[in-house]
């Protein structure tokens, strides 16, 4: 028993490894990420839009510009639910790849150190799953608040209600925001997942080029001076 046991610890080794080391290297990527933003709030886009969220709270529910509310509103739901939508297909395609037959052989063509034991594959599949469940909820989360911002946002302020003030209602609205990015972050971390089925050497180098891609998506653009030392 215990030969058979290490036998199949030694034949998932290589996925274990690999699995562990791109968790790891996510995990310590936004360590990082949170750790700049601490010591610059304007360090990454996602900060940025939290201000900018907050300030257009503020002068929608000042100025009154209710059309501007709406349409506003109604594009960051629109956005939600395509993508929403597209996790369910997601899933769909997910639950039709745990039939396997002759398509999981073929996926394993090129797996050259990894194992290929029907359990591991319905395991990947499951990671894929659940990955795709929470992009899902995340996005319905985003579309069930911003439907609530879209009610408090038209209260007028000279109602003076605690918890519709300004503040508050962006407070809701940059909650969505976050769960529209944390179903986003869902969608950028099927990648190595997906590429872990055709082996766990994949998995392993896209996970460094989606940091490397994360990482320049993630950091808000520097402002250039502009020189107008040769204008004219």
């Amino acid at each position: 028993m215990d030969q058979t046991m290490h036998a199949q610890f030694n034949s998932y080794f290589f996925d274990l490894v690999s699995f562990i080391a791109s968790a790891s290297l996510i995990f310590a990527y936004h360590l990082f990420i949170r750790s700049k933003v601490k010591k610059d709030p304007t360090y990454t886009v996602q900060a940025i839009n939290i201000i900018a969220r907050t300030s257009w709270v503020e002068t929608i529910m000042h100025e009154r510009r209710d059309i501007l509310a709406v349409q506003t509103l109604r594009n960051s739901t629109m956005a939600a639910t395509f993508l929403a939508s597209t996790s369910v297909l997601m899933i769909i395609g997910i639950l039709t790849l745990s039939e396997g037959g002759k398509l999981e052989s073929t996926w394993h063509v090129l797996n050259i150190v990894g194992a290929t034991p029907p359990e591991l594959w319905l395991t990947k599949l499951i990671c894929l799953l659940l990955d795709m469940f929470v992009a899902f909820f995340s996005f319905s989360m985003s579309i069930r608040v911003f439907n609530h911002v879209g009610y408090m946002v038209n209260v007028p302020i000279a109602l003076n209600h605690k918890m519709i003030s300004p503040a508050h209602v962006a407070t809701h609205l940059n909650r969505a925001g976050k769960f529209y990015s944390l179903g986003m972050r869902a969608y950028y971390f099927m990648v190595p997942l997906v590429f872990w089925l055709f082996g766990p050497h994949f998995m392993f180098i896209s996970t460094i080029g989606l940091l490397v891609v994360l990482y320049r998506i993630d950091r808000a653009p520097k402002i250039m001076a502009m020189d107008y030392s040769d204008v004219g």
